[in-house]
């Protein structure tokens, strides 16, 4: 059985560390993967329950030499996310640096002859306070020393043992050096050998290096911090309470002890508590913390309100229907944690270094400590500035290697750029479920759109109304008559009445014409509202208005007739729209060489017209469900493909193309079927999920290209490989302070993530021409398109399929209740008459 567990995991330092728990652990029998993550001190391990347990897993990375516990999921709060490592870490480098002080000026000033009084001439006693200050930093950064000792122990070595070995090899150096002096002073020796033992000691860099990497940890920490930042701003506006009625009285109570089905009430200006549903009232409330919509929305009886949310205005009574861990804010929180635990593929290649890269640079000193003592003894004879023997200069070189590599910036390369890039997409409305997605989503070739609630609106709205009579009355006597029938198109009618505040009359004598319309009467004068052929068989004259149905019709559209006591009186076209900001959002997917394709089950006409209008070339439609697979695998053999729905009806395509992207309004944030979520229904969210993508896989290369060269350029510096340049003077402290400093620079670079607006920014554009090579059927077929009239309900449709399908060459009939279409796919061509037969003898009317 599988199982997916998250773990904490203490005691990490550096890449090295990460990689030697995920070797610990991936070598477990029945493991199927492992992320360890340095930036959360984390592990997640997704294994086969029945051949390995907890247990087992926990004992690997505690002989790994590691401290671990399993995670127990709770509901996250800012108090978690709270930055507890700088705060210690600020005070243990404040005292470091009140002692580096002194002990840096006692050092250099007696090499550089500053004033040092008494000290000047009594060298002993100068040793002795440089060693005291020197072991006095050690101890108070000793977890340097404990942790990089206990990872040799376990045969792991990390950072920390850099770290110990650079500043503990100066200390013993200069200590053993300080014994010396104090023998030869008992000797009696002169000042001149005292002074050059003295000119030897490198407390200094002992002192130094701890605390300049502790500089650069705390640098590291706080910006590590600010990664969360997006995450903590959301927490910050849910509410610790709320107020719930309980025996017909207000009672405040915790978040936590909220049920579901308590009613509870939101005032305005206050947050809403758990997500729910209002019973009473009305109002508008900020949802912008959560999709990044900055206009409010309009919240009625029935309207769903999510947690974290602000009401702007009135008083809203509503009933909770997922509180906890189950709230949408704590299920963006949850996805952001699981994207930020796991791993592109592009780090692959830094672990795989991060697992050798200590021992390789600990075996690196030792070469260069003997290659220096072997080969270095004319060099330092011949460079009269250095104050030092061979064997100090060369006990430096080693040092210098030690301290200046940078193991860490390796390890946070990559999980702080995607902690950072994913909590800014969920700032705004972009949920991303795993780090792989994002960097497949950079790499998109192309993006095929559903259209039906992707591209258009999913909800058929009135769209034209031509009138011979005034505006209103018509509208009102047509929304009157709608208002007592159920059909979809009907609700589409009241819908527009209610915006426009229509005034309704009354109606006597309702009937439904099946297939044809509805009638009634309204003021005692007979209302007909229907099709074409309701009209014609009632004996009223629509020819003035054949052209503008015509247009309507070859647009997709659904045209109602409508007749008052025998005289036509004007029309009304419904339709599904176009999302407002579909054309805008597909241009900008174009502009970054991505070709956008229409796939769609509806019919040809429709789909034509709709990708006419948002800039759509490849179109393919009249497809199934359970054909989109297929179609999919196919475009998928010409590059990377990106499928846009909706995630529901188009579950079987989400999860068969390389991005699967879920567009929707947030009520259900986990699809199963997707692997990017949009909290609100904007087609311009697909684009900046696609454009944040592709600025976070840049900085995630930027930063493994800084973390590479930076240690392939400073390593043989430290070493002394380019002496001959003028760079023999890199002192220990300076490679120290270079290393602490390339890891605040990786996580700087990653927080530049949440200054990106992907509206404004642009990235490379490529100019390749796209071509889609769909696979064929076997055999050549052609399509024909008929409007036919009468067609009022799905029963409607599936008379018409059937008559159609039983002719001769008909291979398949797609029909169109909404377009009032029926789109065939023929062998060859078939008679206008024995298709106007075949449609009339099921009862109804072929028009064209």
């Amino acid at each position: 059985m599988n199982c997916e567990e998250k773990y904490d995991v203490s005691g990490m330092s550096c890449a090295a560390c990460s990689a030697r728990v995920d070797k610990a652990v991936r070598k477990l029998n029945g493991v199927k993967e492992v992320n360890v993550n340095l930036l959360t001190n984390s592990m997640v391990v997704e294994y086969d329950s029945s051949l390995l347990t907890r247990k087992e897993i926990e004992q690997s990375v505690k002989d790994a030499g590691y401290q671990v516990s399993y995670h127990k999921e709770k509901v996250t709060t800012s108090e978690d996310l709270e930055d507890k490592n700088t705060p210690r870490l600020v005070k243990r480098l404040i005292i470091s640096v009140i002692i580096l002080i002194p002990l840096f000026y006692l050092a250099m000033g007696f090499m550089l002859d500053w004033p040092l009084g008494y000290l000047n001439d009594n060298l002993l006693l100068l040793s002795i306070i440089e060693l005291i200050l020197s072991l006095s930093i050690i101890v108070i950064n000793n977890r340097f020393f404990i942790s990089g000792t206990k990872a040799i122990i376990h045969r792991s070595p990390n950072m920390d043992t850099l770290v110990m070995l650079g500043s503990g090899t100066a200390f013993i150096y200069s200590t053993v050096l300080t014994i010396i002096l104090i023998i030869k002073v008992i000797n009696g020796e002169g000042y001149d050998s005292l002074h050059m033992i003295v000119m030897n000691l490198s407390f200094e860099t002992a002192g130094m290096v701890p605390t300049l990497i502790t500089i650069g940890k705390t640098l590291e920490s706080y910006a590590k911090g600010k990664t969360t930042k997006s995450i903590k701003s959301l927490l910050d506006l849910s509410p610790k309470t709320a107020i719930i009625i309980k025996d017909e009285k207000e009672v405040e109570i915790s978040i936590n002890e909220v049920q579901i089905g308590d009613i509870f009430i939101i005032k305005p200006g206050q947050s809403v508590p758990v997500d729910g549903v209002v019973i009473s009232g009305s109002s508008s409330i900020d949802e912008s913390m959560l999709t990044g919509e900055s206009i409010p929305i309009e919240k009625e009886i029935g309207a769903t309100v999510k947690s974290a949310t602000i009401n702007q205005n009135g008083v809203l009574i509503c009933r909770a229907t997922r509180v906890g861990e189950n709230t949408t804010i704590n299920q963006i929180i949850k996805l952001v944690e699981k994207a930020s635990n796991s791993k592109a593929r592009i780090s692959q290649i830094a672990d795989k270094v991060s697992g050798i890269f200590v021992p390789i640079v600990i075996c690196i000193s030792i070469l260069v400590f003997a290659g220096w003592m072997i080969f270095g003894k004319a060099f330092i004879e011949s460079h009269n500035d250095i104050n030092s023997t061979l064997l100090s200069y060369s006990i430096e070189r080693a040092i210098a290697v030690l301290v200046i590599s940078c193991p860490c910036a390796l390890g946070l390369a990559t999980p702080v750029a995607i902690m950072v890039g994913s909590g800014k997409g969920a700032k705004a409305g972009v949920l991303y479920k795993n780090a792989s997605v994002i960097e497949e989503t950079g790499k998109i070739d192309y993006v095929v759109f559903d259209k039906t609630g992707t591209i258009t609106n999913g909800t058929p709205v009135v769209t034209d109304i031509d009138s011979n009579i005034d505006k209103n009355l018509f509208l009102s006597l047509v929304c009157s008559l709608e208002k007592a029938s159920n059909h979809p198109l009907a609700k589409a009618i009241v819908g527009e009445g209610n915006k426009e505040n229509t005034t309704l009359f009354s109606v006597d004598s309702f009937a439904s014409i099946s297939g044809k319309g509805i009638e009634g009467i309204i003021n005692k004068e007979k209302l007909l509202i229907g099709n074409m052929l309701f009209m014609s068989e009632n004996k009223i004259d629509v020819s003035s208005k054949l052209d503008l149905f015509n247009k309507l019709s070859l647009e997709g559209k659904t045209v109602l007739f409508v007749a008052k006591e025998g005289t036509f009186i004007g029309l009304i076209a419904v339709s599904d729209t176009i999302r407002n900001d579909s054309l805008e959002a597909i241009n900008r997917i174009k502009e970054l060489g991505i070709t956008p394709i229409m796939l769609t089950g509806d019919n040809s006409i429709t789909a034509q017209y709709v990708a006419k209008q948002v800039g759509i070339t490849t179109v393919i439609s009249n497809v199934l469900p359970e054909d989109k697979y297929d179609v999919i695998n196919e475009i998928k053999k010409q590059g990377k493909v990106m499928m846009v729905g909706d995630g529901i009806n188009d579950a079987i395509a989400l999860t068969s193309a390389d991005v699967g992207m879920a567009i929707g309004n947030g009520s259900d944030v986990a699809i199963e079927s997707a692997d990017i979520v949009l909290m609100k229904a904007s087609l311009l969210d697909a684009y900046k999920a696609i454009k944040l993508s592709k600025y976070i896989y840049l900085n995630i290369k930027e930063n493994l290209f800084w973390a590479f060269v930076y240690n392939l350029i400073m390593i043989p510096i430290a070493a002394g490989v380019f002496s001959s340049l003028g760079l023999y003077k890199l002192s220990p402290w300076m490679g120290s302070a270079a290393m602490a400093l390339s890891s605040v620079f990786v996580v700087t670079n990653a927080l530049r993530i949440n200054l990106y607006n992907p509206l404004k920014s642009k990235l490379f554009k490529r100019n390749r021409q796209m071509n889609i090579k769909l696979k064929k059927n076997e055999e050549e077929k052609m399509e024909k398109v008929i409007k036919i009239d009468g067609m009022m309900c799905m029963h409607c449709v599936s008379h018409v399929k059937e008559a159609l399908e039983k002719l001769d060459d008909v291979i398949k009939a797609d029909v169109s209740l909404e377009a009032g279409i029926a789109t065939l796919s023929i062998k060859k061509d078939i008679p206008d008459e024995v298709l106007e037969k075949a449609i009339k003898d099921a009862g109804y009317e072929m028009i064209k």
